[in-house]
C-alpha cells in the first residue's frame, strides 16, 4: 500500500511540473515584463544651423511686447529699412515680458550696429536652429579580426531597477518622495493619460506643432525615470513634474523655442530642470545666456554630457558649462559606458586648458523606464543617466524643504553630489569626474550642510594615476611649457561672489619651493560659480632635481550677508597639490605640440579630414594630444618622449630646448614672424620640424557644401582638412610645397599597411631631400564626377533626413566607378644645412582616434627617431629618389567664400578693400609666479569643509548601507510566481486540490514518524520510560531514541 502511494506521488508531481513548466514558456507577458531584453542604446546626433537673415534681439531686461517692438521699430526707421520683420512666437510666453525677439532683416552690419548702440539691447546673435536625430541601437560586443568587425552576440544583459539600485526606497521610508520639488522636463512631451504619472503639473508645447504628445518616447522616458508612480518607479515619485515639449516629432527644435520655454520656467519657478540633450555648439550665445539665468534663478540645471565616447573632448553643451550638473553614464559594473563622453572640456583651448567633466556619473546603461503606451523597456545613453541624477536631486531637495534659509539652489546640491561620489577604480577624472552617484551619502551630507564654497577637483595630485590623467603620465621639469589646471570654484552662499585678495602657495617644505604657481581667476563668482587657473612651472634651481614635492594653495571666498545677517559670508579653502619632478630632459627627447594653430567647430564649418564620413561631417574634437590624439600621447610617453603644449605664436618659445616640433592638420593661418623664425630655427638652432598634412581641394570644398532645407541656407567650409595655403606660405623658405590632389587608399611601408584617408601630396621638395611615391586614387576626382541630387543639391556628406531616409538617399563614394591609381610622393624627408631635419606626410588621419581605420604611430616614431638621431631608420632605408621637384610650384587657390578671417587669431578682414590682413601679433605672455608663504598647518582646516567628505583614500564602499546594484533578473520569476495563483489560471483549482490531497496521504504514510515526534516535543525522554498499562507506544532505549532524532537532522 505504501509503495503505491508513493507511485501516486511521484506522478502527480511530474505532472505538475510539466504544466507549470508549459505556462512558464508560453504565457505572453505584459510588456514590463519579458525575458529576452536587450538593451538599447540612444544614439543621439545634433546638428545646429544658423537661419539665414533671422537674428535673436537680446535686451538689457523683460519688457512687454509692445515696449520691445517700439524699440526696434525706432532703430529701423533711423536706419531707413523698410524691409524687416518681428517674428511673432504663439506660445503662453506672450502674455508674459521677455528679453528678447526673433528679427528678420538682411543681416547688414550697420543696421546691426545701430541695433547694439540702443541702451536698452544687450546683444544680436544669429538664430540657430537645432536638429537632434534619435537612433535606438542593440548593443553588441565585437572584435576585431583582421581588420573586418567580427560580432560576438551576447547573452541578453539584465536591466537595473533605478530607484532600488540607488537605494531610493531608504528615503521614502523617511518621508522623503520629492513632495514639494517641481522638476521640469525639456524634451519631446508626453502622452495623456500614461498610468505612470499622477503628479504631471502641467504639460506645455514650445514647437509649431498643435500636439504635445510624445510620438517617439524618449521625453516620457525620461520623465519616467524621474518621477513614474507605477509598474517601472521614479526615483522621486511624487514629485510635481512640468512637460516642455521642445522638440517636433521630426526632431526640430530652434533656439527661440529654448529661450521661451526656460523663460516660462523660471515663471513657473521650477526647481530642478532636466535636459537629456546636448550639442558640440558651446558658441550658441543665447543659450548660453539663458541657462546662466535659469541657474542665477536657482533653478538646478541636470544634462546630458554626451554620447560621443569613447573618444575624448566630445563633451556636449550645456553640460560642459560650471553651473550645470553634467552626467556621464556607468554600466551595471560601475565600468564607464564607451558610448559616455569624456572631457576635457574644449572652451578654454589653445592658450589654456580645458575643466574636468563630467562632474559625475551614474546609471545609463540598461535602465528601466516607462514605455510609450503602458509598461515599460529598458534604454541606454547618457540621456538616459541625466533624469537619474535629476531625480535623486529632487529626493535630495526634498529632504531639505524644511530648512531656513533655502539651501536649494544650483552650487549646494552641486557640492553634495560631488562631495558624496563614489571613485571608481581604474577610470580617470575626464571619465568619471568625482565619482558614481552616491544617493544615502549626499543625503546625509546635504542635511549637515553649511552654505560654503568648495573647488573642483579638490585636490590635485600629479602622482595619483590613473585618476589624474593625462597629468601623471609626464613629471614636471625646469623650462618646460607651463602645465595648466583648471579648477572650477563652486560658490553655495550665494548666487554671487568673488575672489578675496590673491591666492597663495603655501610649500610643505624647502622643496616646495622649486614649484612656482600662478593664478588667474574669476573677477565675480556668477552665477554660483567660477574659475581658477593654476600655471606650474619648476624654477631654474630645481633643473637636476628629482622628487616629490607638495604644498597647499590657499584663497578665501565672500559673498553678500543673507538678509538675516549682518555678516559679509566668508569661506576658506585649502587646494592640497603634489607633483613630481624630475631632472630636465635631453633636447631630443623633447617634442613641441602646436596646438595654437588649430581651429574646430563650433566656430566655423571645418570639415572631417576622412571625406568617407558623411554622416560626422565637423572636425570638433580640438585636435589636442589629450582629446582626439591622445593615443598619440600616450605612445610618445612610452616611447620615452616628452611632450609639451604650445598655445602660443611660434614667436613665444625657445627653439634650442626642443628636437622636434609636431604640426598636425593646422586650419589656422601663420604670422610673417612666426614663418621667419621657424625657418630660422630650423637652419641656425637644429629645430626638426615633422607635420602631418590633410586633403585640400577648392573644388572639392565646393562640392563638400551641404544645404540645409530648412534653413533655406548652404554650409560651406572655411578651409579643407587642412589649411595648405597657409601651410605651404609657412614651408616655402624651406623649398617644400603641398598640393591640391586628395589621394585615398591603401599601401604597404615596410612590413605595415597604412590607409590613406583622405590625404594631400608633395609637389616641391629639396633635391637633395628623399621621397616615398606610392599608388593612391584621386578621391577628389571622384566627389567632383558625383552627379547631383535634385532632392539635396549637392549635398554629400550630412543628411538632415531620418535615420531611415539617411541611409537610403546617402551616395556612397566607392559607388562611384575609381579612378586608376596614379603614384604620387606622400612622404618627404630632408636635413637642412644647419642640422634640422624635416619630415613631410601628407595625411594625419592614422594618428587620429576619430574615425581611425589602421593606426601609424610607428609611423610617427619612426619619423622622430628620424629627426632627433643622426641615423635613419630601417623603416626608410630603401627610399624613392627625387624625381626633380625642387621647382617653383603656382601657389593653390584659396575659396573667395572662406569666413576664416572670422574666426581666426592671425587674420581679419579689411574694410577698405574687403581683403583679409594680419592681425597684430600677439605679445609673449610671462608668468609671474607668486611669492611662496609660510608652510600651512592642515589641522586648522574647518571641519564644516564639505570636500573633506570626498579625498582619494575615501572607500567605495559606505559602511552603513549596502551598495549592490538591484538588477531585474528575477523579475520574469517573480511575476509567474503571481500570474500561477491567481482564479484566472485554469489549473490553479486543480493543482490546490491535488495538493491537499497530497497532504493527507502525507500525513496517513507518516503517522507513526509524526506522532512520535509530537510526543518527544511535547513530553521529552522521560515520556517513554513512564510505566502505563494503557500505553499503545513501546519503550524504546536512550540508544534507539538517539539514533532515530539523529536521523532526523539528516538531509
Amino acid at each position: 500500500m505504501v509503495n503505491v502511494l508513493n507511485k501516486i506521488l511521484f506522478i502527480y508531481f511530474l505532472i505538475l511540473t510539466t504544466i507549470t513548466t508549459t505556462i512558464n514558456s508560453n504565457e505572453i507577458l505584459p510588456c514590463n515584463i519579458t525575458t529576452n531584453i536587450s538593451e538599447q542604446k540612444i544614439n543621439v546626433e545634433y546638428e545646429a544651423k544658423t537661419i539665414q537673415d533671422e537674428f535673436i534681439v537680446q535686451f538689457t531686461g523683460y519688457y512687454t511686447a509692445i515696449a520691445r517692438t517700439n524699440y526696434l521699430i525706432r532703430v529701423f526707421e533711423r536706419n531707413n529699412v523698410s524691409y524687416y520683420e518681428i517674428v511673432k512666437r504663439n506660445n503662453l510666453m506672450q502674455h508674459y515680458p521677455s528679453d528678447f525677439d526673433i528679427v528678420r532683416f538682411n543681416g547688414n552690419e550697420q543696421i546691426i550696429n545701430s541695433l547694439k548702440k540702443h541702451p536698452l539691447i544687450r546683444a544680436i546673435y544669429p538664430h540657430r536652429q537645432i536638429i537632434r536625430h534619435i537612433h535606438y541601437s542593440t548593443v553588441e560586443d565585437s572584435i576585431e579580426i583582421g581588420g573586418n568587425k567580427r560580432k560576438l552576440h551576447r547573452s541578453p544583459p539584465n536591466h537595473i531597477r533605478i530607484a532600488e539600485s540607488l537605494q531610493a526606497p531608504k528615503l521614502w521610508k523617511m518621508g522623503h518622495r520629492g513632495s514639494g520639488i517641481h522638476v521640469a522636463v525639456f524634451d519631446t512631451g508626453i502622452q495623456d493619460g500614461h498610468p505612470h504619472f499622477p503628479n504631471i503639473a502641467e504639460v506645455t508645447n514650445w514647437t509649431d506643432e498643435k500636439s504635445d504628445h510624445d510620438t517617439i518616447g524618449h521625453g516620457l522616458f525620461v520623465a519616467g525615470v524621474i518621477g513614474s508612480n507605477s509598474e517601472c518607479l521614479g526615483i522621486a515619485p511624487e514629485a510635481q513634474l512640468h512637460i516642455f515639449k521642445v522638440f517636433t516629432n521630426n526632431q526640430i527644435s530652434y533656439t527661440s523655442w529654448f529661450l521661451d520655454a526656460f523663460n516660462y520656467a523660471i515663471v513657473k519657478k521650477v526647481h530642478v530642470l532636466n535636459l537629456s540633450i546636448g550639442g558640440p555648439d558651446f558658441m550658441d550665445q543665447p543659450f548660453i545666456d539663458k541657462v546662466w539665468d535659469l541657474t542665477s534663478n536657482s533653478i538646478i540645471l541636470v544634462s546630458a554630457i554626451g554620447n560621443d565616447g569613447p573618444l575624448y573632448g566630445t563633451l556636449n553643451n550645456p553640460g560642459d558649462q560650471m553651473d550645470v550638473i553634467g552626467v556621464g553614464s556607468i554600466t551595471i559594473d560601475d565600468a564607464i559606458s564607451r558610448f559616455s563622453s569624456r572631457g576635457m572640456t574644449i572652451w578654454e583651448l589653445p592658450a589654456g586648458y580645458g575643466r574636468m567633466k563630467p562632474d559625475l556619473v551614474t546609471y545609463g546603461s540598461l535602465v528601466r523606464g516607462s514605455n510609450l503606451v503602458s509598461g515599460c523597456k529598458v534604454l541606454s545613453g547618457t540621456s538616459v543617466a541625466s533624469p537619474v541624477v535629476t531625480g535623486a536631486v529632487a529626493l535630495l531637495a526634498s529632504s531639505v524643504l524644511h530648512r531656513t534659509p533655502n539651501i536649494i539652489n544650483p552650487a549646494t546640491l552641486k557640492q553634495a553630489l560631488l562631495a558624496s561620489a563614489q571613485r571608481i577604480r581604474h577610470a580617470n577624472m575626464f571619465e568619471q569626474g568625482h565619482g558614481k552617484l552616491n544617493l544615502l551619502r549626499a543625503f546625509r551630507i546635504l542635511n549637515q550642510y553649511v552654505p560654503q564654497a568648495s573647488l573642483s577637483p579638490s585636490y590635485i595630485d600629479f602622482t595619483e594615476c590613473p585618476y589624474f590623467w593625462p597629468y601623471c603620465l609626464q613629471p614636471l621639469y625646469y623650462s618646460a611649457m607651463p602645465i595648466i589646471v583648471n579648477v572650477t570654484i563652486l560658490n553655495g552662499m550665494d548666487v554671487i561672489g568673488e575672489v578675496v585678495g590673491q591666492p597663495q602657495w603655501h610649500p610643505q617644505d624647502s622643496y616646495g619651493q622649486y614649484l612656482e604657481l600662478s593664478f588667474d581667476f574669476s573677477s565675480k563668482l556668477w552665477p554660483w560659480s567660477g574659475y581658477l587657473a593654476i600655471s606650474m612651472t619648476i624654477h631654474r634651481n630645481a633643473s637636476q632635481f628629482e622628487g616629490i614635492v607638495q604644498g597647499h594653495v590657499t584663497l578665501t571666498i565672500e559673498s553678500p550677508a543673507k538678509d538675516s545677517e549682518s555678516l559679509i559670508q566668508k569661506s576658506d579653502l585649502i587646494l592640497p597639490i603634489r607633483v613630481r619632478i624630475i631632472p630636465t630632459p635631453i633636447r631630443s627627447h623633447r617634442i613641441l605640440w602646436d596646438q595654437y594653430h588649430s581651429i574646430g567647430y563650433p566656430p566655423g564649418y571645418f570639415p572631417r579630414d576622412d571625406l568617407k564620413q558623411k554622416n560626422d561631417p565637423l572636425d570638433w574634437n580640438a585636435d589636442h594630444i589629450h582629446t582626439n590624439f591622445r593615443h598619440v600621447y600616450e605612445h610618445l610617453r612610452n616611447a620615452g618622449y616628452f611632450i609639451e603644449v604650445l598655445g602660443k605664436p611660434y614667436t613665444c618659445f625657445d627653439a634650442s630646448l626642443y628636437g622636434t616640433l609636431l604640426i598636425v592638420d593646422p586650419e589656422e593661418e601663420f604670422f610673417v614672424e612666426e614663418i621667419s623664425k621657424l625657418h630660422n630655427d630650423i637652419i641656425n638652432k637644429s629645430l626638426s620640424l615633422i607635420v602631418f598634412a590633410d586633403w585640400y581641394n577648392v573644388s572639392v570644398m565646393r562640392r563638400v557644401q551641404f544645404f540645409d532645407e530648412n534653413t533655406r541656407q548652404w554650409w560651406l567650409p572655411e578651409t579643407g582638412g587642412a589649411n595648405l595655403p597657409a601651410l605651404n606660405n609657412l614651408l616655402k623658405p624651406l623649398g617644400i610645397a603641398l598640393g591640391d590632389t586628395v589621394l585615398e587608399g591603401n599601401f604597404d611601408l615596410g612590413e605595415h599597411t597604412i590607409y590613406y584617408a583622405s590625404g594631400t601630396h608633395i609637389v616641391q621638395f629639396p633635391a637633395d631631400g628623399y621621397l616615398i611615391y606610392r599608388p593612391l586614387i584621386d578621391q577628389g576626382e571622384t566627389i567632383i564626377r558625383m552627379p547631383s541630387s535634385s532632392r539635396m543639391p549637392q549635398q554629400r556628406h550630412l543628411n538632415l533626413e531620418d535615420h531611415e531616409n539617411r541611409v537610403k538617399h546617402q551616395i556612397d563614394i566607392e559607388s562611384i566607378m575609381k579612378t586608376r591609381p596614379i603614384s604620387m610622393p606622400i612622404l618627404g624627408l630632408v636635413e637642412a644645412s644647419g642640422g634640422g631635419r624635416v619630415a613631410i606626410y601628407g595625411d594625419s588621419n592614422c594618428i587620429d582616434s576619430v574615425h581611425l581605420v589602421r593606426d601609424c604611430y610607428w609611423l610617427l616614431l619612426a619619423l622622430l627617431e628620424f629627426t632627433t638621431s643622426s641615423r635613419v631608420p630601417k623603416l626608410f632605408l630603401q627610399l624613392d629618389e627625387n624625381r626633380q621637384m625642387d621647382l617653383d610650384v603656382p601657389e593653390l587657390e584659396r575659396l573667395n567664400t572662406s569666413r576664416l578671417h572670422k574666426f581666426s587669431r592671425v587674420i581679419e578682414r579689411n574694410d577698405i578693400d574687403n581683403t583679409n590682413k594680419q592681425r597684430e601679433l600677439p605679445k609673449c605672455f610671462i608668468n609671474q609666479p607668486v611669492k611662496p608663504s609660510e608652510p600651512l598647518i592642515t589641522n586648522s582646516v574647518s571641519q564644516n569643509n564639505i570636500m573633506r567628505y570626498q579625498n582619494r583614500f575615501m572607500l567605495n564602499e559606505d559602511d552603513s548601507m549596502d551598495n549592490n546594484v538591484i538588477v531585474d533578473n528575477s523579475e520574469t520569476s517573480s511575476h509567474l510566481v503571481r500570474a500561477f495563483f491567481t482564479l484566472q489560471n485554469p489549473i490553479f483549482i486543480p493543482s490546490l486540490i491535488g495538493s491537499i490531497g497530497v497532504f493527507f496521504v502525507f500525513i496517513i504514510l507518516c503517522r507513526s514518524r509524526l506522532y512520535r515526534i509530537v510526543i518527544f516535543m511535547l513530553y521529552g525522554n522521560g515520556f517513554y520510560h513512564r510505566k502505563s498499562p494503557n500505553s499503545r507506544l513501546k519503550p524504546i532505549s536512550k540508544n534507539r531514541q538517539y539514533h532515530f532524532m539523529s536521523s532526523l537532522s539528516k538531509p
